[in-house]
């Protein structure tokens, strides 16, 4: 093995160069080897912008030309499963960005493709990587028997699902393009593009297996998901409401509010007020103290733990697949009920 993680990127777009590759970059335990994206001038640039020696328009050129260790996902939404299976089979440990894919059953293959090839998955849910969730995990016992979920996210990207330009993005060297957030035929929405989120939290602190949803939406002016309400029953016959809304105000900082209720007691964990409380029956509460920024998101974190595994050294991946998959489970069977006006098995 070498001494320093061999990485590539498959969807060198906007996030990949204002964070994957920066990040990696940054890691003195790591070598961006090669990345692939499409259009040999963007390509060229990208390359030139970050000192990558070797690019690729075909990521398949790239995984067969390049010895790697592990992969960066960072293509639109629909592609991921085609290119995740393509590096899980050449040997590598992958990161996908989230979602992990757009169907429960590419999601489930995925995982067991990952399993059988003895790799791992990392999934950038930021929040999971934050010592809070780690917490709120172990917390979450304290609850007793889980009976109830409410979960709830809103941030301020309505330009975004809108199919309008990003404002956070002006002055980028690349854009976020409609066709991967605005377009209902290719994943667009907030579902698949931000309420992912917190569902990857909720299974983060919780190991529950979501068996049915029934679900409406609010539609953008683009025909995807603003808004997400959705009624989800697990297989211990606990229940959940999950709401999401992508019209927050510019400016205010990302809501994500999860309160687990149980036989014994309740957790909050409240991203925006950087709350995390247990609060039991008999009295044995526990509040922990955070600090601020305590519930920033981690941009970073995701992808020091891709590099740890491909240097085969311990670290707590707070996103593995299964996590990544549950909350596909979720949002697969959300927007079908929403299509059909029934309840969905998962």
């Amino acid at each position: 093995m070498s001494d320093k993680a061999r990485i590539g990127v498959i969807g060198a777009g906007w996030w990949a160069v204002v964070n994957h590759i920066p990040v990696l970059q940054q890691n003195p335990d790591c070598d961006v080897v090669a990345v692939n994206r499409l259009g040999a001038d963007e390509l060229a640039a990208v390359q030139s912008q970050f000192g990558i020696a070797q690019g690729f328009e075909d990521y398949r050129e790239m995984l067969e030309t390049v010895e790697m260790d592990g992969v960066v996902i960072s293509s639109p939404h629909i592609l991921h499963f085609e290119h995740a299976s393509a590096a899980l089979a050449k040997g590598c440990h992958i990161l996908v960005e989230k979602p992990l894919t757009t169907s429960t059953a590419d999601a489930r293959a995925l995982v067991d493709a990952a399993k059988a090839a003895k790799r791992e998955i990392v999934v950038p849910y930021g929040w999971n990587f934050k010592p809070m969730a780690a917490e709120a995990a172990r917390l979450v016992a304290g609850v007793g028997r889980v009976e109830h979920v409410v979960l709830q996210m809103a941030n301020a990207l309505d330009d975004l699902f809108a199919g309008q330009p990003m404002l956070e993005t002006e002055g980028a060297m690349f854009r976020p393009p409609p066709s991967t957030w605005a377009d209902p035929k290719r994943a667009g929405g907030f579902g698949w593009g931000q309420l992912v989120h917190a569902l990857g939290l909720l299974f983060r602190v919780v190991d529950m297996e979501p068996t049915e949803v029934f679900a409406v939406t609010g539609q953008s002016p683009t025909d995807v998901d603003y808004y997400d309400a959705a009624v989800v029953r697990f297989a211990n016959g606990a229940t959940a409401s999950v709401s999401g809304a992508s019209t927050l105000p510019k400016g205010r900082p990302v809501q994500i509010d999860l309160r687990i209720f149980g036989s014994e007691g309740m957790l909050v964990l409240d991203i925006e007020r950087e709350r995390l409380e247990l609060r039991r029956r008999d009295g044995k509460d526990e509040v922990i103290d955070l600090a601020p920024g305590d519930g920033a998101y981690s941009c970073v974190e995701p992808l020091n733990v891709l590099v740890d595994l491909c240097l085969d050294r311990p670290t707590d991946n707070g996103a593995p697949g299964l996590v990544g998959q549950r909350a596909i489970e979720v949002l697969d069977a959300m927007y079908r009920s929403a299509a059909s006006g029934r309840m969905e098995a998962v």
